[in-house]
């Protein structure tokens, strides 16, 4: 079975997410979007709601498990057997910021590999911490996230 890791914090997953989750998961059995917690970074959304979010965006596709993690993403790899890490890849600088954490996770753990899947052109400049500050202000989201997010962003204080 071809079991890969789609890892992010998700703080709020963007319409980029979801179309390299949707344009990957054809390629293995089962992906898991791994929500990522890091107690040193500051979230906007607490994890219970990006988890929730994420599930009511692909809550019927029985390929896709959400679930989080702490640690080392590659260990939670070995965790859930799973041995494809999902990358995606907007700009140069992602490709480079993105090269380097894959040699060092390969050398960690040899045999899971990353898979880096370029996004579209037009998501190329649509990124999680550009929404996260749109939001914060009081901005219209809309064309950035999934339309399942919205009932749960419009309900959280920012």
């Amino acid at each position: 079975m071809k079991i890969a890791l789609f890892p992010g914090s998700f703080d709020p997953i963007t319409i980029a997410h979801v179309d390299i989750l949707e344009r990957s998961v054809s390629l293995f059995d089962k992906v898991f979007v791994g929500i990522g917690l890091n107690s040193n970074k500051k979230s906007l959304l607490d994890a219970q709601t990006r988890l929730e979010i994420i599930k009511a965006v692909f809550g019927n596709n029985e390929k896709i498990e959400v679930i989080t993690y702490e640690g080392l993403t590659v260990k939670f790899c070995k965790e859930i057997n799973a041995k494809y890490m999902i990358r995606g890849i907007r700009t140069v600088s992602d490709f480079e910021y993105e090269k380097a954490i894959a040699q060092m996770n390969h050398a960690l753990v040899p045999d899971i590999e990353s898979i880096f899947i370029l996004s579209k052109p037009g998501y190329s400049s649509i990124s999680s911490t550009i929404v996260r500050d749109i939001l914060r202000y009081g901005g219209e989201v809309e064309k950035f996230v999934p339309p399942a997010a919205i009932p749960f962003l419009k309900s959280c204080q920012f």
